[in-house]
């Protein structure tokens, strides 16, 4: 499998490709609240190929203040999951997207907090317009695709629950372990977009600072 992620039309055709051969998983509960989220795949600012945006929310939010997490938020009323993760990229990033940028979506992820998530595969440019909110967003990272090809990603830590390891992903841009949900959904991203792999992640846990 080739390792070449250059920011690219051929990069963009591949994983598109991949995506749209992808056969996800949805999720109907309607206990569930309903969320959307953003992998937007962007080119990195020091031109070094494809990278992966990943936040760390601002301290002042109510809800999982300072963890890691990608664009998204819940749909507002008479929104579809799709536009609910492109405008919250627009509010938390100030980057702008239209349907076009969407070149195709993974499986739905139930989180311990209540949410159904259903995350989009972006495919954004240039983050020269990047503006984040600091209200929402502390630290922007790009992380280089090359990075989610790291051996140690997944890392799995027992839980309670013997069926449902904890999942996690040392990014070493951050300088920590990212874990489920928001690792569960990059590792996907990893498996599915970047390398044709129709990995599921539903059944792996979440550590209990990410319940709330």
């Amino acid at each position: 499998m080739t390792s070449d992620y250059t920011f690219d039309e051929p990069l963009r055709r591949r994983f598109s490709r991949n995506l749209n051969s992808f056969a996800r998983h949805t999720l109907e509960d309607p206990a569930l609240r309903r969320a959307g989220v953003a992998l937007v795949v962007a080119e990195a600012d020091d031109c070094t190929g494809a990278c992966l945006l990943l936040t760390r929310r601002s301290k002042m939010l109510r809800r999982h203040a300072g963890q890691y997490a990608l664009p998204g938020g819940r749909l507002d009323d008479g929104e579809t999951f799709e536009q609910a993760a492109l405008r919250e990229l627009s509010e938390e990033l100030g980057l702008d997207y239209g349907p076009e940028a969407v070149i195709g979506a993974l499986d739905d992820y139930a989180t311990q907090s209540g949410f159904c998530i259903r995350p989009f595969v972006v495919w954004g440019g240039s983050l020269a317009a990047m503006k984040p909110d600091p209200i929402e967003v502390a630290v922007v990272f790009q992380i280089p695709l090359a990075e989610l090809d790291n051996p140690a990603i997944p890392t799995l830590t027992p839980s309670d629950d013997p069926d449902r390891p904890i999942l996690g992903a040392p990014i070493a841009a951050t300088g920590h372990v990212v874990h489920a949900p928001t690792a569960a959904l990059i590792y996907q991203f990893r498996e599915v977009a970047m390398h044709g792999r129709a990995t599921r992640v539903a059944h792996f846990g979440q550590p209990q600072f990410a319940w709330k």
